[in-house]
C-alpha cells in the first residue's frame, strides 16, 4: 500500500554495490527503513543529499505487511536546511543526534508529539547563529520527556542526590551505585530549565560539558542500549571549549 510519509533521516548503511539502507523516523509509521539507490547518477546524488543526518523529507512509501525494508518514490525535501549541512560544527551535532535517535527510537508506531519536537529541535539547530555548544545536552535532556525517562525535578530539594535508575531525586543515597552526588544532582535539576532558546546562557567549561555528556550517556545506557560506541562521540568531544 502506498502511503505519504514525513520522515527524518537518521543514518544510511551500504547494503550492496547498488543499494543502501536508509533508517528514518516517520510521523506516520515511526521507525522505518528504505532501500535506496547507491549509484553515482544525478538522482542518486540528489537523494543522498536529501537524506543526510536529520534531513527532513516527504516521500511515498510502498508499505507492505511482513516487510522490514520498504521502497519509496517521489522523495523531496520538506525544508532545505543549509544552516546545518554547510556548517561543520552543526553537521557534527546532527550526526551525533541522528546516531542517538537511531539507537533510542525503536518503536514501529508514529508519535506526533515526538516528531513535532524533533522537527522543532532540528529547526533550532539550523537557525542558530552561535552558541550551540550545549545543543546536544539540551536535546538529550528534552528528549527524555518523550521517551519516558525525564528526571522528575518535582522531587528535587537542596542536598538531594539523583537516583539514575528511578529518575528521581532522593534525600539519601539509594542502595545501588547508579546515582549522582549532591553537586552533580544540582546541575541535573538546573538543566530542566534549559531550552534551545536559552542554552547559550549556560556556561560550562570543556571538562564540565564532557562530564555532563558522560552522565547523560550513562543515564540513557541504564534505560536503553549503550550509547558509548557512537562513531560521532569522539569528534563531538573535540569541538567545544
Amino acid at each position: 500500500m502506498y502511503q505519504r510519509l514525513h520522515c527524518i533521516a537518521l543514518r544510511t548503511i551500504k547494503h550492496n554495490d547498488s543499494h543502501s539502507i536508509l533508517s528514518a523516523y516517520s510521523l506516520e509509521a515511526g521507525r522505518i527503513s528504505f532501500l535506496v539507490s547507491a549509484g553515482s547518477g544525478r538522482e542518486a546524488t540528489r537523494r543522498r543529499a536529501l537524506m543526510m543526518p536529520l534531513g527532513t523529507f516527504e516521500c511515498i512509501g510502498d508499505i507492505r505487511p511482513g516487510r522490514d525494508i520498504y521502497t519509496m518514490k517521489e522523495p523531496h525535501a520538506e525544508v532545505v536546511r543549509h544552516g546545518i549541512h554547510s556548517h561543520p560544527v552543526k553537521r557534527t551535532l546532527a550526526m551525533f543526534v541522528a546516531e542517538v535517535l537511531s539507537v533510542v527510537l525503536r518503536e514501529s508506531q508514529g508519535d506526533a508529539s515526538l516528531y513535532s519536537f524533533l522537527e522543532y529541535a532540528i529547526d533550532c539547530l539550523d537557525r542558530a547563529e552561535g552558541g550551540v555548544g550545549n545543543y546536544h545536552i539540551c536535546l538529550l535532556y528534552r528528549l527524555g520527556r518523550f521517551i519516558g525517562i525525564e528526571p522528575d525535578v518535582a522531587t528535587y530539594k537542596d542536598g538531594s542526590v539523583f537516583d539514575m535508575v528511578d529518575g528521581v531525586f532522593r534525600q539519601s543515597a539509594p542502595m545501588h551505585s547508579f546515582y549522582l552526588k549532591k553537586e552533580a544532582a544540582t546541575v541535573v535539576a538546573a538543566l530542566s530549565r534549559m531550552t534551545f532558546d536559552n542554552m547559550h546562557r549556560y556556561k560550562f567549561t570543556r571538562s564540565e560539558r564532557q562530564e555532563l555528556l558522560d552522565v547523560m550517556l550513562r543515564y540513557y545506557t541504564i534505560h536503553y542500549a549503550s550509547l558509548s560506541t557512537l562513531k560521532s562521540i569522539d569528534v563531538l568531544r573535540s569541538l567545544f571549549d
